[in-house]
């Protein structure tokens, strides 16, 4: 079974943070994205689906069963905050 989260971060910066991250990891997994949508797929079987909105950037994590989701929201969660040092970015996990 596979473990999922959601999060939101409130940004008119969505598009810029989520081709940045996409291109950021595409040597270290298989990357899919447009300004819109980005999916970024790790041989650990760890997937970040991606969604840039007018207003903010939706994320959606999952991990395998034996996968440990905590740390790879929080892998996230530094690396988006990395490229979003100009702003004080919230990322919300529901």
């Amino acid at each position: 079974m596979t473990q999922t989260a959601s999060a939101t971060a409130t940004t008119e910066n969505a598009s810029r943070y989520l081709q940045q991250l996409c291109k950021h990891w595409g040597h270290k997994a298989t990357v899919e994205f447009t300004p819109e949508a980005g999916d970024i797929r790790f041989d650990s079987g760890n997937v970040l689906t991606m969604q840039a909105q007018p207003a903010q950037l939706v994320l959606q994590v999952s991990v395998p069963d034996e996968g440990d989701l905590a740390h790879f929201k929080d892998v996230v969660d530094r690396h988006i905050l990395r490229f979003a040092f100009r702003e004080d970015l919230q990322i919300v996990w529901a």
